[in-house]
């Protein structure tokens, strides 16, 4: 059973930071490419954020400049630092992660999501 649990959301004025980390669990054997997306009411999910496991990376242009993606390949663990909020980044925002898995002894390979995290910037 592979998991991917985020936190560190929350409420934030405009022009403020948060964290955000998703720890991947589980009997993965890898992981590839790991990813934060968001969903704001009444839109559809888009991509944040994304970083290979060499730490290649790609940012949504609303966010290049104020956001930073990165990881800990050893636990499994990507983060999102968010600086210089706005309103319009508030939204759920969820963990994905391209992994390996093992089960009974057979590899699979599998799209992942965490539960989602809310991000609430006040103006």
């Amino acid at each position: 059973q592979v998991q991917l649990v985020e936190s560190g959301g929350g409420l934030v004025q405009a022009g403020g930071s948060l964290r955000l980390s998703c720890a991947a669990s589980g009997s993965i054997f890898s992981i590839n490419a790991m990813g934060w997306y968001r969903q704001a009411p009444g839109k559809q999910r888009e991509l944040v954020a994304a970083i290979t496991r060499g730490g290649r990376t790609d940012y949504a242009d609303s966010v290049k400049g104020r956001f930073t993606i990165s990881r800990d390949n050893a636990k499994n663990t990507v983060y999102l630092q968010m600086n210089s909020l706005k309103p319009e980044d508030t939204a759920v925002y969820y963990c994905n992660a391209d992994l390996q898995h093992v089960k009974s002894g057979i590899y699979y390979s599998d799209d992942y999501w965490g539960q989602g995290t809310q991000v609430t910037v006040s103006s």
